[in-house]
C-alpha cells in the first residue's frame, strides 16, 4: 500500500468515526415529505438555472455524494418523483439513519451504499444530476474526489457542490486549532472534543472575537452537539478562497456554469457608488473579478455552485421566433402562487404586475408564449423577465 493509499485509509475511518458517533445532519425525522424545497435539489429548477430551459426528461438518475443522514436525499427524492436517487456515505451509522429517514418520509426511490467517492466508479452507469454537499472538503485528496464523481457525470448532466470558504471560517479555523491543542492525546475522541469545546466557549470573555463570531453565526445551529462536533473537531477540513477553488475547478475537467447564489457575486452592490470604480473593473477577468468581491465582502463561509460535462447546451431567449413558439410553465419552486406576491426560488419577495400574473396563471403547459400573449397585456420583454427572475421556465 502506497502512503497516499495510507493517509486517505486513514482520514476515511476518522471521518466515518466522526459521524458514527454524531450522525449528520441531526435534522429530525419526519413522517411525511420534508417541508418546502431547495430548488438546487429540483432537477427541473437546476436544470433550468443552468441551461436557462425545461430539461428534456424527468426520468433521470441522482447520485448524492456523501449523503450523510439522509437529508438531502429525501429532498432530492421527493422533489423529483420521476427519478431514481443513490445515496453513498462511508459512515455505516449516518447510513442507517438515512435509510428509517427515506423509510418513514416514503422516499422509496432511493438506494444507499456505504461507498467513499473515491470508490464511485463501483456503482454502474453515469448520472444526470450529482449532489455533493459539503464533502470534499473532509476528503485527503479533493483534486481526486472531483475527478471520480465527474467520471460517473453524464453527457450534459450537472454538478451540484458545496464546499468551505476560508475566510468566514477564520475563527472557526482558530478554534479548531485550540481544541486540538487541549485534546492532545485524546485527539480523535469527539465526545472529549465537543466538551472541551463547550467549556472554552463558556470560559472565554464576552467580547472574545471567536465567541462573539460564534454567537453571531453559528450558535442557532451549534446547540446541538452533532453540529458543534462537524464544525469543532472535524479531523479533516480544506477550506477554499476563489484562487484554489478553481484549481479544483480546472482539475476536474467540466465546465464551471455558475454560483448558485449569484445575487452575491454581483460587484456592483459593493462598489457601485462610483461608477468609476465599476469601470475601472472592466479589465478584471471573471474569476479577478469574484476575488475581489469575497475580498470587500469576506463572509464567504462556503462556496456553491454548478458544474457541467459538456455538451450542455444553453438557450438564448432573445431571438424573438424561439422566445414565442416556446411552452412557458410555472416554476416548480415558488410558493404563495397564484397570488401577486410569491416567494421566487430562492425564498425572496417578488411582487407581480397583474398583466404578469394573469400570463402565469395561463400557463398550463401546453400554450405557448404567442397563444397566452393573444389573452394578457404583457410583451415579450416581459416574458423574458419572467423567465429571467426565474418564475417561469420555458420549452422549447
Amino acid at each position: 500500500m502506497s502512503e497516499a493509499q495510507s493517509q486517505t485509509q486513514q482520514v476515511t475511518a476518522a471521518v466515518a468515526k466522526l459521524y458514527d458517533t454524531y450522525p449528520f445532519p441531526p435534522e429530525p425525522l419526519l413522517d411525511e415529505p420534508p417541508p418546502g424545497y431547495n430548488w438546487r435539489w429540483n432537477w427541473l429548477a437546476a436544470y433550468n438555472f443552468c441551461a436557462g430551459r425545461k430539461p428534456e426528461r424527468e426520468n433521470i438518475r441522482i447520485l448524492d455524494a456523501g449523503c450523510g443522514s439522509g437529508v438531502g436525499t429525501e429532498y432530492l427524492v421527493h422533489l423529483n418523483p420521476h427519478a431514481q436517487v443513490v445515496g453513498i456515505d462511508i459512515s455505516a451509522g449516518t447510513l442507517e439513519v438515512a435509510r428509517e429517514r427515506c423509510r418513514r418520509s416514503g422516499a422509496d426511490r432511493v438506494e444507499f451504499q456505504q461507498l467513499s467517492l473515491f470508490d464511485v466508479e463501483q456503482l454502474p452507469g453515469e448520472f444526470d444530476l450529482i449532489n455533493c454537499v459539503g464533502v470534499l472538503h473532509h476528503t485527503d485528496d479533493p483534486v481526486r474526489g472531483i475527478q471520480a464523481l465527474g467520471r460517473k457525470l453524464a453527457p450534459g448532466g450537472i454538478f451540484h457542490i458545496f464546499v468551505y470558504g476560508e475566510l468566514g471560517r477564520w475563527e472557526v479555523r482558530l478554534m479548531q486549532k485550540a481544541i486540538a491543542l487541549l485534546q492532545g492525546d485524546q485527539r480523535g475522541d469527539y465526545r472529549d472534543g465537543v466538551e472541551i469545546g463547550r467549556k472554552i466557549f463558556a470560559s472565554l470573555p464576552e467580547n472574545n472575537r471567536i465567541r462573539k463570531r460564534d454567537q453571531e453565526r453559528w450558535s442557532l445551529e451549534n446547540h446541538r452537539d452533532e453540529n458543534f462536533a462537524d464544525m469543532y473537531v472535524h479531523p479533516q477540513e480544506i477550506d477554499y478562497n476563489i484562487d484554489t477553488l478553481f484549481e479544483l475547478i480546472d482539475a476536474s475537467g467540466l465546465e464551471f456554469v455558475g454560483f448558485s447564489n449569484p445575487g452575491f457575486w454581483n460587484l456592483e452592490r459593493l462598489i457601485g457608488k462610483y461608477p468609476e470604480l465599476m469601470e475601472r473593473s472592466q479589465n478584471l477577468s471573471p474569476r479577478q473579478i469574484y476575488r475581489l468581491i469575497e475580498l470587500l465582502d469576506p463572509e464567504t463561509s462556503h462556496y456553491e455552485f454548478f458544474l457541467a460535462r459538456p455538451p450542455l447546451r444553453k438557450s438564448d431567449w432573445s431571438d424573438d421566433n424561439l422566445l414565442q413558439s416556446a411552452i412557458p410553465e410555472i416554476h416548480p419552486c415558488i410558493d404563495g402562487f397564484p397570488g401577486q406576491t410569491v416567494f421566487n426560488y430562492d425564498y425572496q419577495i417578488v411582487n407581480l404586475t397583474s398583466a404578469e400574473l394573469a400570463f402565469m396563471e395561463a400557463c398550463d403547459g401546453s400554450s405557448s408564449v404567442t397563444q397566452i400573449l393573444e389573452q394578457v397585456e404583457l410583451d415579450l420583454t416581459g416574458v423574458r423577465s419572467l423567465q429571467q427572475r426565474q418564475l417561469i421556465i420555458l420549452k422549447e
